[in-house]
């Protein structure tokens, strides 16, 4: 009775749909958070007559013959790359993207990281970082004695300062894209690492290459559907139960099977 497994491997699979539904969900207010899809492809075929087999009787070609499927596997959990509606913060460090590309982030490692969340911050020796302390590339120090940042739409920041008319320029913000964003391996904490399925960052300047530009005072929410998402949750749930029943009357067959007297 192969209908007990192959109903346990699509139990198993709505139940991975009904995880990542949940993640979609639970992040709808994570800053440039892009909701992921879960993919499935059947699993391989029992041919217990293969198409096109020679029919003994006559020598004609079976034109289908009988191939059996084995239930269902999980073959990807793809993002769905979509911009984020800009929420208005007036925050001298925030910034969103416009477009394509992510902002480099440098991890104690050494490692490049690459992150959509421009929600920065000033570390306690004045240099530009994210939530988590990483500094962001280049490595802008602000001053203490600046009164206020400017960040323009190529990525260059500068400082005003009360006695001077002209501002100072710190440096510039570089931006990296990907072949393949698809590709890049989620580490969390709104970080991406560079893989071999994305390959290698393309860095250039924000508004350059096909990159984005930066809006200051601005922040890229969620691309969360949360209706989308209901609803997917709820064709996981009708699946699952399905599946539940084919087992149930698997079981109530084998259950007959052996009553037979």
């Amino acid at each position: 009775m192969r209908a007990l497994q192959i109903a346990a491997s699509g139990m198993t699979a709505q139940q991975q749909r009904v995880e990542v539904v949940s993640n979609n969900l639970a992040n709808m207010s994570t800053t440039g958070y892009n909701a992921r899809r879960a993919e499935f492809a059947d699993l391989h075929y029992q041919q217990l007559v293969r198409p096109g087999t020679v029919n003994a009787e006559d020598g004609t070609l079976l034109p289908t013959g009988v191939q059996l499927g084995l239930g269902v596997r999980p073959s990807a959990v793809s993002v769905t790359l979509a911009q984020g509606s800009l929420s208005q913060t007036n925050g001298d460090l925030d910034v969103a993207i416009e477009g394509r590309g992510y902002l480099e982030v440098t991890l104690p490692s050494g490692v490049s990281a690459y992150t959509r969340d421009g929600g920065l911050k000033r570390s306690s020796e004045g240099q530009i970082v994210t939530p988590d302390g990483y500094p962001v590339v280049p490595g802008v120090t602000i001053p203490r004695e600046a009164s206020s940042i400017s960040i323009n739409g190529a990525g260059e920041i500068y400082a005003y300062f009360r006695d001077q008319v002209q501002p100072q320029l710190l440096g510039q913000f570089t931006m990296a894209n990907f072949t393949n964003e698809k590709g890049l391996e989620a580490i969390g904490s709104n970080l991406f690492l560079e893989s071999a399925a994305s390959g290698p960052a393309q860095v250039a300047t924000p508004g350059q290459n096909g990159l984005g530009t930066l809006r200051q005072g601005f922040l890229e929410e969620s691309s969360v559907d949360a209706v989308r998402e209901v609803t997917e949750l709820i064709k996981a749930q009708r699946g699952y139960e399905l599946n539940a029943k084919v087992i149930t009357a698997a079981d109530q067959m084998l259950g007959a099977t052996t009553q037979v007297r």
